[in-house]
């Protein structure tokens, strides 16, 4: 077994080796209120948090839907691949940056090894591409 490779948290280097990949599915951002309610959906939450006004999910949108949650906002997940240091500073301020250029809305998610943009699910395509300019230019520039 290999080692993971050690976190990067230099900005300029995390966003060159960002490689952005859109990830497979839909997802939505919901709370729920009561716990016994969010019990049988915590166990398939992408992501959990818990808030003063109940526990906020981010669930797969058909999961969602089955259970009868909200998935107005649908989203699409943006992974970043590049280990990225938790106290890195740079990569989300400019990943929401560039895409809040172009108008796109972004929830950034950061989980131990990579950090993830969750943009509209019809602009996805275009987020990706956006990104992976971004990475290009700091290529360039590097």
């Amino acid at each position: 077994m290999t080692n993971p490779p050690r976190p990067i948290s230099d900005g300029a280097r995390m966003i060159v080796e960002m490689t952005p990949e859109l990830l497979p599915g839909e997802y939505v951002f919901c709370t729920i209120p009561a716990p016994d309610r969010a019990e049988p959906l915590i166990r398939e939450a992408l992501a959990i948090f818990r808030e003063e006004e109940g526990l906020s999910l981010i669930l797969a949108r058909d999961r969602a839907a089955a259970a009868g949650v909200a998935t107005d906002a649908v989203m699409r997940c943006i992974r970043l691949n590049v280990y990225s240091a938790l106290d890195g500073v740079g990569l989300t301020a400019a990943v929401a940056g560039v895409l809040a250029e172009a108008g796109i809305a972004c929830n950034m998610v950061a989980a131990f090894h990579h950090d993830h943009a969750f943009v509209p699910a019809d602009r996805a395509e275009e987020a990706v591409a956006l990104l992976v300019a971004l990475q290009s230019a700091g290529t360039a520039s590097h």
